[in-house]
């Protein structure tokens, strides 16, 4: 069912929560390690509205992570405290308390290390369960077979003192599958459900640069997982998808590669989503944007010092974040594709220029000397002319008091010229600036450094497009560029994410909530989802790259366009649709896509418990067919909407002003971006 506003609705009866007990467990709880993480943090303060203290996430405990985020406390169920206190007691160390983010939700935390003298007989345990054999040199496997023992040992508990209230586990990926799997040979009465984020094998056949999504139903799977030496890892995240009640995935594209990779199709997608609120700096966003982008501009006057011959005010900054996968993560097709932009804005003489940074883990040694002389130079400049300026405004405002027009030639003396001069000077450079901010331990055969020097970018003068690889992640604390992560992205003008496997993809999802166009694509989660819910994507700073049914070449053109046609926007137009982006949050709110899961739950129960709970048999939450119409103002897309060549940032069309209102657009995003679920009561002073 559509509802008239726009977004799908279907009809899901209400969970009795106080008779219920939802247990989430992933090997990411209060341990950060990938996008999983995220998930689970940003989902927790929806998650603990709805369930109040019947909501539980397990996870591993590590001392310092303990120390750090979570306090310490008593349960207050009798079933999980008898539960921790009867494990306690059987030689293990289960640690409970509140988890420190939004939502302060309960964590249970198992001690692997001091269970690790159990694991021969829980390998056999595992044998007897699936016939699944764990060697002993993977030691994440057997830390995951820790783990999933200890799982399962707790829920039994829980589920004997209960007392009437059913439990509901979702196990997140295949490192907490252990725990599913030993649950259902023991036959213990709980609801599973088993989310995959990616798949096991999907990720080592996609960083082999195969040819992935087009021979998906041709792949020898036993024979690939073999041949990789994860066989066992991939029969465990299998029967652990074969086992749950309800099997679900984060994308309509990770479903149909489950679907060939895993042997099952998914019953219910659950789209990622946010915390908005955390990002959501109300009506505010534009001016920390200009606030940000002028932190950005001190960095790069600095980086390129005695080469800044390009107006800063006609700069855009591009970005591309995340793990280091050279071709899984799109950076081998985004180097290809500013090669090409950059020829076009140097064909058409363009006075755009683009900085674009690579902000990817890698192994370092330490900062780049010449980076950090840079920044050295810029404060050394900016402390000259500060002193210059506070003499000169002194003898400016004595001959004004005098009632006398300064002598121009006399105001600044020789003294004065001397410092500039040597200012000046102090600016020569007679070597390129770098192209990375820190020295690589493995330069020569580093994928993009190695891809910088085939297609020429070595940020000479009459590049239009300029490199910066910044192979660390960004920190407030840093002596080079104090940024978080979140101030940076506020202060670029795009991100760009051209991923061949991204099941999800949380760092555009980041950028449409902060209010920042993002370039992402059909092979990715999120811009599946985009693609089904809005009508023209690129209206709304969405750029889309066909990955799946285009050649690579093809793809790098289409690429190339979008960058080429975002730096002939003007600058209010750049202004209209970070509007429009940022009008998208709620899409991606949690306490709209976790409708999702409560989906999902429901579901289980009515498998796993079919005589308490009856669900009418209906298809999964969809959105297929529904879109957000197309803006009826312009500018609809840059390439729709300017001239052949780019024009300058400044420029504004008069005409411009006649064709476009933001309040009257808005208003009718509003409408047709308005989820059909509550999503909470209106704060105090906030616009309607």
């Amino acid at each position: 069912v559509t509802s008239l506003s726009g977004l799908p609705q279907w009809e899901v009866e209400e969970l009795p929560v106080e008779d219920l007990l939802l247990f989430e467990v992933s090997w990411e709880v209060t341990n950060k390690v990938g996008g999983i993480y995220t998930v689970i943090q940003t989902k927790a303060r929806t998650t603990a509205d709805e369930w109040g203290d019947n909501y539980f996430l397990i996870g591993p405990y590590f001392e310092h992570n303990m120390k750090t985020q979570v306090e310490q406390c008593e349960p207050l169920n009798d079933a999980v405290r008898k539960a921790v206190d009867a494990m306690n007691k059987h030689g293990c160390q289960v640690h409970f308390g509140r988890w420190l983010i939004e939502g302060s939700p309960y964590v249970v935390l198992f001690d692997i290390g001091y269970s690790a003298w159990n694991l021969d007989r829980w390998k056999g345990d595992l044998w007897e369960a699936c016939h699944v054999g764990i060697p002993y040199h993977d030691r994440e496997a057997n830390d995951m077979l820790i783990f999933g023992s200890l799982t399962a040992w707790f829920l039994k508990e829980v589920t004997d003192h209960a007392e009437g209230k059913h439990v509901i586990a979702q196990f997140h990926e295949w490192q907490a599958g252990t725990g599913l799997v030993l649950s259902r040979a023991r036959k213990i009465p709980i609801a599973t459900i088993f989310t995959t984020h990616a798949t096991l094998l999907g990720r080592y056949l996609c960083a082999a640069n195969i040819d992935f999504y087009n021979h998906l139903d041709k792949f020898n799977i036993d024979k690939e997982a073999g041949e990789r030496q994860i066989y066992h890892r991939y029969c465990m995240e299998r029967a652990a998808v074969h086992c749950a009640h309800v099997f679900t995935t984060v994308s309509e594209i990770t479903a149909i590669e489950a679907e060939h990779m895993l042997r099952r199709k998914p019953d219910v997608v659950t789209p990622n989503g946010l915390n908005v609120k955390k990002f959501s700096a109300v009506h505010e966003f534009q001016n920390l944007h200009a606030t940000y982008k002028a932190r950005i501009q001190d960095f790069v006057r600095g980086h390129f010092y005695g080469h800044l011959d390009f107006d800063l005010e006609k700069t855009l900054f591009f970005f591309i974040a995340g793990r280091y996968e050279f071709s899984n993560k799109g950076a081998d097709i985004f180097l290809e594709s500013l090669s090409r932009l950059n020829f076009l804005l140097r064909m058409h003489k363009s006075d755009v220029t683009v900085v674009v940074f690579f902000i990817m883990p890698a192994h370092t040694n330490n900062f780049n000397v010449e980076t950090l002389k840079g920044q050295a130079v810029r404060k050394q400049l900016w402390d000259t002319a500060h002193s210059v300026k506070e003499k000169f405004g002194k003898k400016l405002y004595d001959a004004l008091l005098r009632g006398e027009i300064p002598d121009m030639n006399n105001i600044l003396d020789r003294d004065d010229l001397t410092i500039m001069k040597r200012a000046i000077f102090s600016t020569q450079r007679q070597s390129l600036p770098p192209v990375t901010t820190h020295n690589m331990i493995d330069d020569s055969t580093d994928p993009i450094l190695s891809t910088i020097r085939r297609i020429g970018l070595f940020n000479g003068r009459t590049d239009r497009v300029k490199v910066i690889l910044h192979p660390e992640f960004l920190s407030s604390t840093s002596p080079l560029l104090p940024m978080d992560y979140e101030e940076f992205v506020r202060g670029c003008h795009l991100g760009v994410f051209p991923s061949y496997y991204e099941p999800w993809g949380y760092t555009p999802a980041e950028c449409t909530v902060m209010g920042i166009p993002s370039v992402t694509t059909n092979l990715s989660g999120f811009g599946c989802f985009m693609q089904e819910h809005v009508a023209d994507p690129t209206a709304y700073g969405i750029y889309i790259v066909d990955r799946r049914f285009r050649s690579p070449d093809d793809s790098c053109n289409q690429l190339t366009q979008f960058l080429y046609g975002f730096c002939k926007q003007s600058r209010r137009q750049r202004i209209i649709q970070r509007n429009r982006t940022e009008r998208l949050s709620d899409l991606l709110d949690w306490r709209y896509l976790g409708r999702y899961y409560q989906h999902a739950r429901h579901l289980t129960l009515s498998r796993a418990f079919p005589d308490k709970f009856y669900m009418e048999p209906t298809s999964p939450p969809s959105t297929e067919g529904f879109k957000y119409p197309r803006p009826s103002s312009v500018p609809p897309s840059p390439s729709g909407s300017q001239a052949s060549s780019p024009q300058s940032s400044d420029v504004e069309d008069e005409d411009e002003d006649d064709r476009y209102d933001e309040e009257e657009e808005a208003e009718r995003d509003r409408l047709n971006i308005k989820s059909p679920f509550p999503l909470g009561h209106v704060p105090h002073g906030k616009k309607k």
